[in-house]
């Protein structure tokens, strides 16, 4: 690839690179562009991430593509079936021919003498550093770490006999059949490992520290399979996708303006599931999260298979700090023990501003953290990129769709009016600034260091509004006197 040109590098071949490859294929077509992924294969998170239960907790008709409906009955899809779709979605557009695998970003600098970006990726072919030249860089490439999850030390974890396995990395070989299993975790991922776990272990403990909102839905929307029997099959999958995106937000708003009827909502369901035999006593406890709904990412629970395998005493709760990992299992800050085979710590991830990506500008480091955002997808005094984030109230490709759409908006004009450079400036002295994303979940906290800010007001704000995203970013100007044109 050295002294190789085109005019816009993908960078990622997940939900995010596969959707923008698509969109510039179809609204730029006389611009070239090429992939790179640091992986050997294409899917991202789906491709990653192989747990026992691994699944979606968005729906499938908001988190599949605008321009390819999910015509799969279920709403809630496992991730082979996902990865599947994107395979699929590649191979039809010929983006897979698009796709250099193995080729990680290092680093990115910008000329502006040369208006182009020289990008060095680390090949694993051959453990070389390899350069391709670019007009616009497009980071797709996720929010996450892909080389390792978020793993705290806990105390004594060296004395335990068993396993102790974090979902990112998990073991093909591993056997848990007839084993205690104890998930420390209560986010998405422990909500999906616990039940899938219990069909064959001996007993699955979900271990928290707090609990976590969670609403059970069926993986099967009703509504969509009576939309399917009484109309042509693109309608109903498009009525579906709009019914899913305006409850969506219907929830978040009930959810932020009114907190305690959605607590006393959400509860009812939780209460509901777990049957008559419910205890009042341990919903407070173990199901009643000290924050309000959607201050952190609320978990999908589909067709109740959670609270169905507690039921059935194939798995519980325990909520507690861990003191220490002893040889046979976990001690408890109250004195309780638990005992355990294998430990699964499903402690979240680490965030990756860029993939860990170095950039320069004009020979400057830049840091995301001392940047400005300015409409969820670029940064104060980074020219000509864009980087893809998606919703954390809503599904991830709801904004990744918007974005791609959004920067083939933006070339389009950079072509018609001959410019080379777009640059966002500075938010200016007087703009009073606030952390990236208005959320309370571990990760994002961990990494407040390292993200950029936003600001209060438009266009520095980051938007979490799909409808006011739609208006501004498909039909508003790309020339709105801010972002700066040049060249």
């Amino acid at each position: 690839m050295a002294d190789e040109f085109v005019d816009v590098l993908v960078v990622g071949a997940g939900l995010s690179g596969i959707g923008a490859a698509c969109h510039l294929q179809k609204l730029c077509p006389d611009r070239s562009f090429t992939i790179v992924e640091a992986r050997q294969d294409l899917g991202g998170t789906w491709d990653l991430f192989r747990y026992p239960g691994v699944r979606s907790d968005s729906d499938m008709h908001t988190l599949g593509y605008s321009f390819r409906p999910w015509a799969d009955p279920r709403d809630i899809a496992d991730g082979p079936a996902i990865l599947s779709y994107l395979r699929e979605t590649a191979r039809e557009h010929g983006i897979d021919r698009r796709i250099r695998f193995g080729h990680k970003v290092v680093r990115a600098h910008w000329s502006s003498r040369e208006t182009r970006w020289t990008v060095q990726l680390y090949r694993a072919q051959d453990d070389s550093i390899v350069s391709v030249q670019c007009a616009f860089l497009f980071m797709c490439s996720g929010y996450y770490d892909y080389a390792s999850g978020y793993q705290p030390a806990f105390p004594g974890q060296e004395r335990f006999a068993g396993p102790i396995v974090h979902p990112q990395r998990w073991p093909e070989d591993l056997d848990y059949a007839g084993k205690r299993v104890v998930v420390i975790g209560s986010g998405a991922t422990a909500v999906t490992l616990v039940p899938a776990l219990a069909a064959q272990a001996a007993h699955v403990t979900m271990l928290q520290r707090s609990p976590t909102w969670m609403a059970a839905r069926p993986s099967v929307d009703p509504v969509s399979a009576r939309l399917r029997r009484r109309l042509p099959l693109r309608l109903a999958l498009g009525l579906t996708r709009w019914k899913n995106v305006l409850m969506g937000m219907l929830v978040f708003r009930l959810c932020r303006r009114s907190p305690q009827r959605m607590r006393a909502l959400l509860l009812g369901g939780v209460r509901q599931a777990l049957g008559p035999d419910a205890v009042d006593a341990d919903i407070a406890t173990h199901f009643t999260p000290r924050y309000n709904p959607w201050e952190q990412r609320l978990c999908l629970v589909p067709d109740g298979d959670l609270f169905r395998a507690i039921r059935q005493g194939r798995a519980s709760v325990v909520t507690d700090h861990i003191a220490s990992i002893t040889e046979t299992g976990v001690q408890l800050q109250s004195g309780a023990t638990v005992d355990a085979d294998i430990i699964v710590s499903a402690t979240g991830l680490k965030l990756a501003m860029l993939g860990n990506a170095e950039l320069y500008v004009d020979g400057r480091r830049v840091e995301p953290a001392s940047t400005v955002n300015y409409k969820g997808l670029m940064y104060s005094g980074v020219p000509n990129m864009a980087n893809t984030f998606g919703y954390t109230n809503a599904s991830w490709t709801l904004k990744a769709d918007l974005t791609a759409r959004y920067v083939c908006r933006l070339l389009n004009h950079m072509r018609k009016t001959g410019a080379r450079q777009c640059l966002v400036p500075a938010a200016g002295p007087g703009t009073p600034l606030l952390p990236w994303v208005d959320f309370s979940s571990g990760y994002f906290q961990r990494a407040a260091g390292q993200l950029p800010r936003q600001g209060t007001t438009k266009p520095w704000k980051l938007n979490q509004n799909y409808l006011s995203d739609l208006i501004a970013m498909r039909f508003g100007a790309v020339d709105d006197g801010v972002l700066q044109f040049s060249g």
